[in-house]
């Protein structure tokens, strides 16, 4: 079975899409295997280290993760951690504890080694905000929903993904900008995707045009009641992952980009429309010019220093097209486009602090290397997140 003709713009509406869905499964086999380091066997790094407080005493019960990961532990008595079967390659350490400032160290893995990192933690002084719980429990049941909306996602598996431990927010409003902030990890159960996720929040910003977060989610899977609902989870895995940023990298890393169903333009001439996102966050928003031009994967990326490692770098915005699945109609109404029929799921991308390392698993060494600009890849939030380990299921 071949995959659908590439469109050659941005108007069809996907009439021949066909399931493919064994055949994506072999070519994502195929991408894995080329991409070494996913293989068994590459996950040999250990780290460990100590955590003390500024009078150097050792901290317990400090988590103690790899962002957005599975993978994480608690330090003793003494302070002590050890993170065993680290993959190579890049990814954020964080440590985090209700009452210290959290630190974090961004780290590329080139060998199979015992790395040490040790860290002293400031005590926290955490500031309460002008609409609490308690002190104005409508407001804040306002404030809440706002913030769920714009952090969890407006996406179908949102409604199936819940703050379990609201009561830890608290909201301020000043200069039209709306502000969150969490006194504790949040706990999100996804019972789309199957996941407990505690968010370790650090600053969440929305004003009326975009909105930006800085965060670090640990995952832990639960448990399924029935078969069938574990079913449903890996079918909605495998979905979240497919057209996700991370597939599309992994596509450019081996030159799978139209195999993967992506096709990528240039926008070298387009410019920000008022009320697209800056920084490490998310927008709505517009660009400004049509140009485009298509481009391949050596056109944005090249080698780096080690042979581990990958610098992706373009100038300007690019458009990335995904062919194998249509926008949702939550998506339309989302975008005040209900009117017109989905289309292929489009994305824009740019490199705001300039070209960014990449390893060989498709992670950026800096997590906000890569500025989304509206489209698919800022629609999906929380609730549409999978562990930076998973990869689709298959048979």
């Amino acid at each position: 079975m071949n995959p659908p003709a590439p469109l050659t713009g941005l108007e069809g509406y996907g009439r021949n899409i066909v399931p493919m869905k064994k055949l994506v499964h072999i070519c994502i086999a195929i991408l894995l295997t080329a991409s070494v380091h996913v293989a068994a066997g590459q996950v040999a790094a250990t780290f460990s280290g100590v955590i003390t407080d500024t009078a150097g005493e050792p901290i317990p019960g400090v988590n103690v993760f790899i962002a957005a990961s599975m993978t994480g532990t608690v330090t003793d008595d003494e302070g002590n951690y050890r993170l065993p079967g680290i993959p190579l390659g890049t990814l954020r350490l964080v440590v985090s504890r209700v009452g210290y400032t959290s630190q974090y160290r961004d780290v590329f893995v080139r060998e199979a080694r015992v790395y040490t990192f040790d860290f002293q933690l400031d005590i926290a002084i955490y500031e309460i905000g002008e609409i609490t719980v308690a002190a104005d429990n409508k407001r804040w049941k306002r404030q809440l929903e706002r913030f769920t909306r714009v952090f969890i996602g407006e996406t179908p598996w949102a409604a199936r993904t819940e703050i379990t431990n609201p009561e830890v927010l608290d909201f301020s409003s000043k200069g039209g900008d709306f502000r969150a902030q969490a006194s504790e990890p949040l706990v999100i159960e996804n019972r789309a995707l199957g996941y407990k996720v505690t968010y370790f929040l650090n600053e969440f910003v929305a004003h009326p045009t975009g909105w930006r977060w800085d965060g670090e989610p640990l995952f832990e899977p639960l448990a399924p009641e029935s078969p069938e609902e574990a079913a449903h989870w890996n079918a909605r895995r495998d979905s979240a992952f497919y057209g996700s940023f991370r597939h599309f990298l992994l596509s450019v890393l081996n030159d799978q980009v139209e195999q993967q169903g992506f096709m990528m333009y240039s926008r070298p001439g387009s410019r920000r429309a008022p009320g697209a996102a800056t920084g490490g966050g998310f927008g709505r928003g517009s660009l400004q010019g049509n140009e485009r031009f298509p481009i391949t994967a050596q056109e944005i990326i090249r080698p780096g220093e080690g042979t581990n490692e990958r610098i992706l770098d373009f100038e300007g915005f690019v458009e990335i097209v995904y062919t194998q699945e249509l926008e949702d109609k939550a998506y339309l109404r989302l975008e005040q486009q209900g009117f017109r029929r989905p289309k292929y799921q489009t994305s824009l991308i740019r490199l705001d602090k300039g070209p960014t390392i990449i390893d060989l698993k498709g992670d950026t060494l800096d997590p906000y290397g890569v500025t989304f600009y509206g489209g698919y890849f800022g629609y999906e939030r929380v609730a549409n997140q999978v562990p930076k380990e998973y990869r689709p299921w298959i048979d």
